[in-house]
């Protein structure tokens, strides 16, 4: 079985996103013990959508998007105060 490499993605995100990450990171720290990066948690996000089938069909904003991501999340979810 060959090994699967990552590749290196470069990205700008601005102040108020890198601290969400941060303390995405953080709080994850200090509540399981396990420091999470902040490519983790986008290869997480990645990986989430991916088994949502999230496609690019359609999608020409940021809202399309999350309309897209929405739509596919079940009802009990949205209800739940997402929306």
């Amino acid at each position: 079985m060959e090994k699967e490499r990552n590749q290196r993605v470069v990205t700008f995100l601005n102040r108020e996103e890198v601290d969400f990450l941060d303390k995405l990171g953080k709080d994850a720290l200090f509540s399981s013990g396990m420091k999470l990066s902040r490519a983790k948690l986008i290869e997480w996000l990645v990986d989430f959508m991916k088994r949502l089938n999230i496609n690019g069909e359609d999608i020409k904003s940021e809202d399309d998007l999350e309309n897209e991501i929405m739509a596919h999340l079940p009802r009990k979810v949205k209800q739940g105060g997402l929306l």
